[in-house]
């Protein structure tokens, strides 16, 4: 059971000054809770209903100090969660700092200010699925652990390295090792009649209304444009058109 005084100590956790101040980040849901479960991740506290502990038992008590596991009603779950509908258990897990290493035999995707919660969780969620393991995001995008963001990875954000860096330097860097720098931009080179690196260099998404910044846009080497056939929409949901480049990039290795 959870004293009184535990369960308000661990609803400060709402907030995103808490986990930060902390270093930590919320993972709500059966699903997300068990990817966490078998990760690297360290996982500092866990909060359940009696009948989650139940069956997955044998994974806590491998994972975590038995002293930071808190059986809570549905009432007290309620009061930590930040769903509408809390599924069963809630979890504190230490976050991570990567460095991301940009190599000439792999694809890097860069995110420049990219800001919707939903379109981040997307991107890290279809870097997953296509095996994209390093993202390297502008200080400016949204933070890689706010709770609409770890939710929406369905588990990606525990397979990605997610590193937050100065961009200009890093694509200079890749400019002096010829790492060529593909870049999501309206008036580009229709993506599919384009000669692709067979899934190795740097992909730079943008910003969902303003597109690639200037300064970064400038340091791209290969424009790539997903054709607009429909001639309706002004432009595509960032995270859709990173579906369709990096399928692309994917289809080129066959």
């Amino acid at each position: 059971m959870i004293s009184k005084t535990k369960l308000k100590e661990l609803s400060a956790y709402k907030t995103a000054k808490m986990c930060d101040q902390e270093q930590v980040f919320v993972v709500e849901g059966t699903k997300m809770v068990q990817e966490a479960l078998s990760s690297d991740f360290e996982v500092e506290t866990i909060c359940a209903l009696e009948e989650w502990f139940i069956e997955n038992r044998t994974l806590v008590r491998k994972k975590i100090n038995p002293e930071n596991t808190f059986e809570v009603t549905n009432a007290e779950l309620e009061r930590l969660s930040g769903m509408k509908t809390p599924n069963q258990v809630w979890m504190l897990v230490k976050r991570k700092t990567f460095t991301v290493t940009i190599a000439d035999n792999q694809m890097t995707l860069v995110l420049d200010k990219i800001q919707d919660p939903g379109n981040m969780g997307t991107i890290i969620r279809t870097c997953d699925w296509f095996g994209i393991r390093n993202i390297v995001c502008s200080p400016d995008t949204v933070n890689c652990y706010n709770p609409k963001v770890v939710q929406s990875t369905m588990g990606g954000i525990f397979r990605t390295n997610i590193e937050y860096a100065d961009l200009a330097p890093l694509l200079d860097e890749c400019h002096n090792e010829n790492i060529p720098i593909y870049g999501g931009i309206l008036g580009g080179e229709n993506i599919y009649r384009s000669e692709l690196s067979k899934h190795k260099g740097i992909l730079v998404i943008g910003n969902e209304s303003k597109g690639i910044s200037p300064e970064i846009a400038s340091k791209v080497t290969n424009r790539l444009m997903i054709p607009n056939v429909g001639h309706t929409c002004e432009s595509l949901n960032a995270s859709v058109a990173t579906a369709i480049l990096l399928s692309e990039f994917c289809r080129s290795e066959e």
